[in-house]
């Protein structure tokens, strides 16, 4: 049996070494069309599904991603498995730029995007969302990071913002004061969007700046783009690593997301 997993990241995140591009698919939803076609790469016979967030082109800027497009398309590939990739601002002075997390929960300040498959028309359902991420796929990213040698910071709070501009500087005040560690723009609502279709979730988030007034230099997007760069191959060896540590088997409750979840 071949594993299904997907990855979202950039448009060239496909390129890891031993990867075999097989095809490309173009999806349509019930939520409109997808951020871009779905890359299907075989990774040592695992397949593995390849979705630029942005578009190939980094053309869609974050609060016009359609979320809901994106997650559904994976599910009906048979997708069991997502690991996400993104940029993020450090709003601890402590964790420089090119510091790996491994988030394991999300704070959402984001506005006007849809958050849900469940819009009343099929009845309500409330999710448990007490851990935003899969905590068995998460596990097996840390355990990659530690067998190569990467030094992770195994836990963190990401905070997303709308976008896209980026944050004032007493913004980024008052998340440090409600415990968040890490600010982006991508995370929600493709998280809670990926546990109401039962699909695992986990994030990986390269720090490529200091947020807004953490230091005083400006903040731009040429930085982010730079040391994305950066860490690419180290980012592209640790997704290789943990989807080959991955069993087929899943054992965690993601699966089982909906159950009791609905308003009878």
């Amino acid at each position: 049996m071949k594993i299904m997993i997907g990855i979202i990241g950039g448009s060239g995140l496909y390129n890891i070494e031993g990867a075999i591009i097989r095809e490309k698919i173009d999806i349509s939803t019930p939520y409109g069309t997808p951020s871009d076609s779905y890359t299907i790469v075989d990774l040592s016979g695992i397949n593995l599904a390849f979705l630029p967030r942005h578009g190939t082109n980094h053309t869609i800027p974050p609060h016009k991603i359609n979320y809901r497009a994106n997650i559904w398309g994976f599910k009906k590939l048979g997708i069991e498995r997502i690991i996400a990739t993104g940029a993020t601002g450090s709003i601890d002075a402590l964790m420089s730029p090119g510091t790996i997390v491994v988030p394991d929960q999300i704070i959402d300040m984001t506005n006007g995007r849809e958050t849900t498959f469940f819009d009343g028309k099929e009845g309500v359902v409330h999710i448990d969302f007490t851990e935003p991420y899969c905590p068995e796929l998460r596990n097996f990213i840390i355990e990659a990071g530690n067998t190569l040698g990467i030094n992770l910071r195994k836990s963190g709070t990401y905070l997303c913002t709308n976008g896209p501009r980026l944050e004032t500087k007493a913004e980024i005040e008052f998340y440090s004061q409600i415990r968040a560690d890490i600010v982006g723009m991508t995370g929600m609502p493709e998280a809670c969007l990926a546990r109401e279709a039962e699909i695992c979730y986990a994030s990986i988030a390269i720090v490529t700046n200091y947020a807004a007034g953490i230091t005083a230099k400006k903040l731009t997007a040429t930085e982010v783009i730079e040391n994305m760069d950066k860490t690419n191959a180290l980012l592209k060896n640790l997704i290789k690593k943990t989807i080959l540590l991955l069993p087929e088997i899943r054992k965690c409750s993601c699966k089982e997301a909906l159950t009791n979840a609905k308003v009878n």
